[in-house]
């Protein structure tokens, strides 16, 4: 047999065992996606969120719970649950979740499995949104009415870090109406002012910044271009418009009062004169936990500086 022949033999067999291999390789590729979509439909089906969420929570019984912290990789979540001892392999978790398209798809917060659960289960609700408690805060709340409402609802934070970022905003100054705030002495809680009230959803778990940047993404999405055209043509700050807000607000009992008032009280600052608000005065006395009053004498209203 010729090296000429022997040689196209050679190619033909080459030939047709990367067409053997290809066809394969589609073959079990189009299956592998077939078969992880009807998975995907299966979990879906079974963990899909609904109102009640994934239908696991802290009430299920023999739930785990799952905290992921923020900017968590893939291997450190695995490292997590193999702690838990809801999986005995990291390397394979983390493979697995590459391979399955879940790896970078792992939302932080805090999440329910149950033991005995298979990787792709895990992986699927590990995925979804986290469990979360509704908080209403209504417009008037001080800082530490708000925080109230917080521990009523179950969310656990550090009251003091809190705290600590309310009068010191320094990892908040990427927006721009925090670095204009003014904090002049003896303002306390550089932030009150700015937690905007509405209703939001918290992670039970979650850290004290998000829980303020939750209040202040919804408070620059409110501070349209509008409010401060019209804050620099009365020559006031964004800041000083909203404390003035702020007090026009409590210290009226119907929308209608509020345009007369608010001259009140421009008229008031223009001639450098006392608000003599009893808005201020009353937060004032919340402050110091004493009873908020419906009627205030002169007394009263002269008991604090600059009312």
């Amino acid at each position: 047999m010729s090296k000429k022949i022997v040689r196209t033999l050679i190619i033909s067999v080459v030939i047709f065992i990367l067409i053997g291999v290809t066809t394969a390789g589609f073959y079990f590729g189009f299956n592998y996606i077939i078969s992880q979509n009807e998975r995907m439909e299966k979990l879906q089906e079974q963990f899909g969120q609904g109102e009640n969420g994934t239908g696991i929570n802290a009430d299920t019984a023999g739930a785990v719970e799952i905290i992921i912290p923020r900017a968590s990789d893939t291997k450190q979540i695995a490292e997590l649950l193999e702690n838990k001892g809801m999986i005995k392999n990291v390397f394979m978790f983390t493979i697995l979740s590459k391979f399955n398209g879940f790896d970078g798809a792992y939302m932080a917060g805090t999440h329910y499995v149950l033991p005995g659960m298979g990787y792709d289960e895990i992986m699927y609700l590990l995925c979804q949104k986290p469990q979360a408690v509704r908080v209403t805060f209504p417009e008037g709340l001080t800082y530490r009415e708000v925080k109230q409402r917080l521990t009523d609802a179950g969310v656990k934070y550090d009251e003091k870090v809190m705290d600590s970022m309310m009068r010191n905003p320094q990892a908040f100054l990427d927006y721009d109406f925090v670095t204009d705030i003014d904090s002049r002495e003896g303002r306390d809680w550089i932030l009150q002012g700015y937690l905007f009230p509405d209703t939001y959803e918290f992670d039970v778990n979650t850290d004290e910044e998000t829980i303020l940047r939750t209040f202040l993404n919804n408070t620059e999405r409110k501070l349209i271009e509008e409010y401060y055209e019209r804050a620099s043509y009365i020559e006031m700050s964004m800041d000083d418009v909203i404390i003035l807000a702020s007090i026009i607000q409590m210290e009226c009992q119907l929308i209608e009062e509020m345009r007369s008032v608010s001259g009140v009280f421009h008229n008031r600052i223009r001639d450098d004169m006392s608000l003599s608000a009893c808005a201020t005065v009353n937060y004032l006395r919340k402050e110091n936990g004493d009873d908020v009053k419906l009627w205030l004498l002169n007394e009263d209203i002269n008991e604090f500086d600059s009312p």
